[in-house]
């Protein structure tokens, strides 16, 4: 294990904001540091500045924009699809620089809280998603999310359940080039991992001195790959603990947990090479934090782990993440 860092602690009361739908309400810290969401960027580099530096272990609350920066509002059509830029895609905010995060460190960031806003949208944008050949008409669908909603009305049939993530984080990759936010990349990025919800502890590698933290492209709910092209957009509140983790193993791409699992994930432009790479990753970190042979460790992968297609829709970059029961580790 990169780290066990225990039950998230109580210091108040969050309480849901009066425009925002909540999740179920619980006991989080305050909030040392507070940033808006017009303290964003939609690009990873390490050339630029960080709008906060926090010491480690610091609570941090955000306020994020939905993935198109404004762009769409519920009563959106497809005329505004047609016409929308991806040049602002992903505005994301941060960074957050901790004091003490130097390259070869891991960063942990544990999600306490998600208050998410009163409105989401979806969209098949042409030309994007994994199926972009087969549907090639704009589409856009705009939701409403009533306060206290826990799930979110698709028609008048059909309700998938409000399960709010953050689509992108990641720490500054070691590069002085503007790279788009689309794809997943070692320093997280564009994961789109539904798993990556309030309660999981995401791990990062560091690559530039204070990691420099963002965080956006909110998702109020999303399936395994996100093969349209979007989740159900929407803005959002969160509070996060980020901290330097003392001693950690290092890792190469991000990996996360939760009181149920460990997992890793890895990215690549095929799915089978990101599902090779996800399960070396898994016997390593067997080998490393339990002691396992390589040949005990792949054998438990193969009896326990779960390997999952956690995005599709960057074609060609994809993520497989695979989990691990820590039933099964014997993990309480």
């Amino acid at each position: 294990m990169v780290a066990a860092l225990g039950t998230v602690g109580c210091a108040g009361e969050s309480a849901p904001d009066a425009e925002t739908a909540a999740v179920p309400a619980i006991t989080v810290p305050d909030a040392d540091f507070v940033l808006t969401d017009d303290q964003t960027h939609a690009r990873w580099s390490s050339t630029i500045p960080a709008v906060v530096t926090v010491p480690s272990g610091a609570v941090v609350e955000v306020k994020t924009m939905e993935a198109s920066d404004g762009q769409f509002e519920v009563g959106s059509t497809v005329d505004d699809v047609m016409n929308v830029s991806f040049d602002p895609i992903h505005p994301l905010t941060g960074p957050v620089a901790v004091e003490g995060a130097e390259p070869g460190d891991v960063l942990a960031v544990t999600l306490l809280d998600i208050e998410v806003d009163d409105w989401g949208w979806a969209a098949i944008v042409p030309g994007f998603g994994f199926l972009a050949d087969r549907f090639t008409d704009p589409v856009y669908k705009g939701f409403e999310i009533p306060p206290g909603a826990t799930e979110i009305a698709f028609n008048d049939r059909i309700s998938i359940p409000l399960a709010p993530f953050p689509g992108v984080m990641g720490v500054a990759p070691p590069t002085d080039s503007m790279l788009s936010t689309i794809p997943p990349r070692a320093n997280g990025g564009n994961m789109d991992n539904r798993h990556m919800v309030v309660g999981t502890t995401v791990y990062f590698p560091v690559f530039v001195e204070g990691a420099n933290f963002s965080i956006g492209d909110t998702h109020a709910a999303q399936g395994d790959g996100e093969v349209s092209g979007t989740a159900i957009e929407a803005g959002m509140r969160i509070r996060y603990r980020i901290e330097v983790v003392d001693g950690a193993r290092p890792i190469q791409e991000p990996q996360y947990e939760s009181d149920d699992f460990y997992a890793v994930t890895a990215f690549a432009t095929t799915l089978d090479e990101a599902a090779v790479k996800a399960t070396e990753y898994m016997i390593d970190y067997l080998v490393a934090e339990h002691g396992l042979t390589e040949e005990e460790a792949y054998m438990l992968c193969s009896l326990a782990g779960d390997l999952k297609i956690s995005e599709v829709v960057d074609v060609p970059h994809v993520l497989v993440s695979m989990h691990m029961p820590k039933a099964v580790l014997g993990i309480d």
